[in-house]
């Protein structure tokens, strides 16, 4: 049978981790990896993948490459999304899907244009527990969910970099709103916002709080409190202020409570591991679930979720809660 075979476009600290779960994918393949910087490269080569292009539109033109990843900024998402779509290649682009409404849109717009699928890379929708959920509510056990936090907490841009043992300082566009629609709301909130209109379906209402610990143009902390159609009351907390990564999610229903939370690890030490996990180790990453799952909808012709549409309202709903902001003095 024929693997799948792939391009990663991208390889930030995100394109990093897909070069190392895509080697271990058993129905695909990684055959091409682009990337500005050629240390980049040259560890995608060491990690034995042969074709690097600094740019990208090289790897696209490779007749071989069925579909792409896409880890860049982004600010750089339309563009490439757009050039991708032209080259017939199916994608799995990382959130946040765009900037702004506008752009995410356009992004719709081309790849139901030229046909492609296109999956929008929530990895935390291939957590177990938060899953385990989802089919909770379904089965009413919970009874009426009244409310739902979701925190989404953790060093953001802000975490130690080193290349060659050299520290490294933040990525100037992290921190430029033109270049990344928001800061924490739209980069972390838009996990959070994804798997609660999964569980509960569109957002009615929404409000938010942002703040400013660190002083920049963009906020580095939120809370936002939503309405959903299904009934719920949803707090969102999300943040790029702790050294400790947090994500949990905690229900409230009426006949029973559930909780679920992803441990937190140390960034140092997950990047140690995945380095030196073994493949059946590596098959427990979400990272790992969600790329299998892109492949097995490429070789069956499904339609993948979460999908362009699907991330489309998050943004929409992600905009209204930039509008309907709340001061709290």
């Amino acid at each position: 049978m024929k693997k799948v075979e792939l391009g990663l476009i991208g390889l930030g600290h995100v394109g990093k981790a897909h070069l190392q779960y895509c080697l271990n994918l058993e129905y695909a393949k990684l055959v091409a990896v682009s990337d500005i910087s050629k240390k980049a490269l040259e560890f995608a080569k060491g990690m034995g993948v042969k074709n690097t292009f600094t740019d990208y539109h090289r790897l696209l033109k490779d007749s071989n490459v069925d579909a792409v990843i896409i880890a860049l900024p982004t600010h750089l998402h339309a563009s490439c999304v757009e050039s991708a779509a032209e080259a017939g290649k199916d994608i799995l682009l990382e959130k946040p899907l765009a900037r702004n409404v506008t752009e995410g849109k356009e992004i719709i717009s081309i790849a139901k244009r030229k046909g492609i699928k296109l999956m929008v890379g929530y990895d935390i929708r291939f957590f177990p527990p938060f899953c385990s959920l989802k089919e909770k509510i379904q089965s009413g056990i919970l009874g009426d969910v009244q409310i739902a936090y979701g925190t989404n907490v953790g060093t953001g841009p802000f975490f130690h970099r080193t290349e060659l043992g050299i520290p490294q300082p933040v990525p100037t566009w992290w921190l430029q709103k033109e270049l990344t629609g928001g800061g924490a709301l739209i980069d972390l909130g838009c996990h959070i916002i994804n798997l609660f209109r999964w569980y509960f379906g569109e957002v009615t209402s929404i409000k938010s709080h942002l703040g400013y610990r660190y002083n920049l143009d963009i906020e580095d902390h939120a809370t936002c409190i939503a309405k959903f159609v299904s009934g719920p009351i949803g707090v969102i907390n999300v943040g790029w202020f702790s050294q400790e990564s947090q994500k949990k999610i905690e229900l409230l229903g009426t006949v029973k409570h559930a909780f679920a939370f992803r441990a937190p690890e140390n960034r140092v030490l997950a990047a140690i591991k995945l380095l030196a996990t073994n493949s059946s180790r590596m098959r427990e990453s979400t990272y790992f679930r969600e790329l299998q799952y892109f492949v097995h909808c490429i070789k069956h012709d499904l339609t993948p979720a979460p999908s362009g549409n699907d991330a489309l309202k998050d943004l929409e709903t992600i905009s209204q809660a930039y509008k309907n902001e709340i001061s709290l003095k």
